[in-house]
C-alpha cells in the first residue's frame, strides 16, 4: 500500500550522501574550528610538548638514566642560592614592570595631545626601543656599562662624580638590568594606553568639565576606570614576559656579579647548560608556572568582577 501524502505538507527530496557534511561545513563553530586548527597545532608543538617534557626531565636524576621524581625540587628547597632568585625575579619584574606601567602612561598621555602628523612621528621614535632586537639593544648597553669606556663614566667624570660599577657591584649591576628591561619595554606600554586613551568618548570629558572638574578628577574618575583593563592586561602580559626574561641579564652580567643578579630563567640556563645537570634546570624553569599562574588568576578574576559589574 502506497502512503499519499496529507494536502498541504511539503515533500522535501531526499539528498544525496554528503548532505550532513556540507551543513558541518557551513556551521560557523566548524569554520572556526577549522581556521584556528593550525594554530592549535602550532601550540602543542611548540607550547604543550616542550612543557610536558620539561616536567619529564625535571624527574630524572644528573645522568637522566632513571626518575628520582621530587629529589630535585627538594635539592632545590635546600640551597640558599634558589630563595635568592625567587626574591631576584620578583624584584626584577614587579620593579620594571611598575616602572614600565608609569612611564608609558606618562609618554602616552604625552603623545595622545599631540596634534596628527606630530604624533605619528612621536610614535614612530618612541617605539624604537621596543622595535629593536633585545639582543642588539643589550649589546649597545654593554658597551655604554663598560668599566673603562662607559660613556655614563665619562658624563660623570665631566662633574667630577666617581667611575660607578654598573655591572660590577650587585646593587648596580640589578639597577642596570632593570633600567634596560624598563627602556625597552615602555614602547609597549605606551602604545597599549595611547590606543585605550583614544577609545574613551569625548563626551566624557566633556560632562566632567561641564560639571566643573579639575585634571586630577577627570583622570581619577574618567581616564583610569575606563583603562583599566587595558592596564590590567598589559601589566599581566609584560609581567610574565619580564619574569621568564633571559637575553637581558645574560648578556649584561650573565647572572654575575656571584649570582647576585640571576633570575629563573639565566639560572635555570646555568645550571641546565652550563652546569651539564639538565634536570636541575628543568626544576628551576617550572617554579615560574606557579607563581605566574597565580598572579594571572588574580588579575583575570578582577577583570571578569568588574566586566560583570559594567
Amino acid at each position: 500500500m502506497v502512503d499519499q501524502a496529507l494536502p498541504g505538507a511539503v515533500v522535501r527530496p531526499v539528498g544525496r550522501g554528503g548532505g550532513g557534511l556540507r551543513r558541518a561545513l557551513r556551521r560557523k563553530s566548524t569554520i572556526a574550528f577549522a581556521m584556528t586548527l593550525p594554530l592549535i597545532l602550532l601550540i602543542v608543538l611548540l607550547v604543550l610538548y616542550p612543557a610536558l617534557y620539561a616536567v619529564d626531565l625535571a624527574t630524572l636524576n644528573k645522568s637522566m638514566q632513571r626518575h628520582v621524581w621530587f629529589d630535585n625540587f627538594t635539592w632545590l628547597f635546600k640551597r640558599e642560592t634558589f630563595w635568592m632568585v625567587v626574591r631576584q625575579s620578583c624584584v626584577f619584574a614587579i620593579t620594571a614592570v611598575i616602572f614600565k606601567a608609569l612611564i608609558g602612561f606618562i609618554v602616552a598621555h604625552f603623545v595622545h595631545n599631540i596634534p596628527g602628523k606630530g604624533q605619528r612621528k612621536w610614535r614612530g621614535m618612541l617605539l624604537v626601543p621596543w622595535v629593536i632586537p633585545p639582543a642588539m639593544s643589550c649589546l649597545a648597553w654593554l658597551w655604554l656599562f663598560d668599566p673603562s669606556y662607559s660613556a655614563f663614566n665619562w658624563i660623570l667624570a665631566l662633574f667630577g662624580v666617581d667611575p660607578v660599577p654598573w655591572t660590577g657591584d650587585p646593587d648596580w649591576a640589578r639597577f642596570s638590568v632593570i633600567l634596560v628591561n624598563v627602556w625597552i619595554g615602555s614602547p609597549f606600554f605606551m602604545i597599549m594606553y595611547l590606543a585605550a586613551l583614544k577609545s574613551v568618548p569625548e563626551q566624557l570629558y566633556e560632562a566632567a568639565a561641564i560639571d566643573g572638574a579639575n585634571w586630577w578628577q577627570r583622570m581619577r574618575y574618567v581616564t583610569l576606570p575606563m583603562m583599566r583593563n587595558i592596564i590590567a592586561i598589559t601589566a599581566l602580559f609584560s609581567l610574565i614576559v619580564t619574569f621568564a626574561n633571559f637575553d637581558i641579564v645574560r648578556i649584561l652580567t650573565a647572572g654575575g656579579p656571584i649570582d647576585r643578579t640571576h633570575v629563573f630563567a639565566t639560572w635555570a640556563f646555568s645550571l641546565g647548560i652550563q652546569s651539564s645537570d639538565i634536570p636541575a634546570g628543568a626544576a628551576v624553569s617550572l617554579f615560574m608556572v606557579p607563581i605566574l599562574t597565580i598572579v594571572a588568576v588574580f588579575i583575570l578574576r578582577d577583570i571578569n568582577r568588574r566586566g560583570n559589574e559594567a
